[in-house]
Parts: structure tokens; sequence; C-alpha cells
């Protein structure tokens, strides 16, 4: 397997790295391991998805296209540039 090394945990990294090791009872390095790989979206088969960019995943779906429609109208005035700032 590839080794790499990091620098540069603050202290509050540390200390959650630490509290997750110690919580699942596993090495450090296996708990900057499971971390990572969370947080780049790679799961375990039958692992809880908690990764990065998975929060609003429970609501999709849920809206109807009625609510699609008011939503993309309400935003609409965020597409047009103001020519005014690009001079």
């Amino acid at each position: 397997m590839t080794q790499l090394s990091l620098r540069g945990f603050d202290k509050a990294l540390e200390r959650r790295l630490r509290e997750i090791a110690k919580r699942e009872g596993i090495s450090l390095n296996k708990a900057a391991l499971l971390l990572l790989r969370r947080g780049a979206g790679l799961h375990e088969p039958g692992e809880h998805h908690n990764a990065i960019g998975d929060a609003l995943n429970r609501f999709v779906g849920l809206w109807s296209r009625a609510d699609e429609k008011r939503l993309l109208e309400s935003i609409a005035s965020c597409e047009t540039v103001d020519e005014s700032l690009w001079r």
C-alpha cells in the first residue's frame, strides 16, 4: 500500500481524530483513513453514508414541479449579470 505523510493537523482535528480512534477502538492511522474515505465519498458496503455533499440527500425528490417552478422564479434575478459591475 502507498504511504503518505500528512502535516498541519490543528488541535481540533487532532482531538477529533483521537476521539474517533478511541470510540471505534482503532489506530490513529485507521481513523485518519476512515475520515479521508468518508470525506472523499468512498464508502464500505453497508456503511452509513455521511460524506461531504450527502447532507441534502434526504430532500431529493420531495419537491413538486410547482415547488421547483416557484424556486426558479424566485432566484431568476440572480442569473442576471449587472453590466456595471463588469466595467
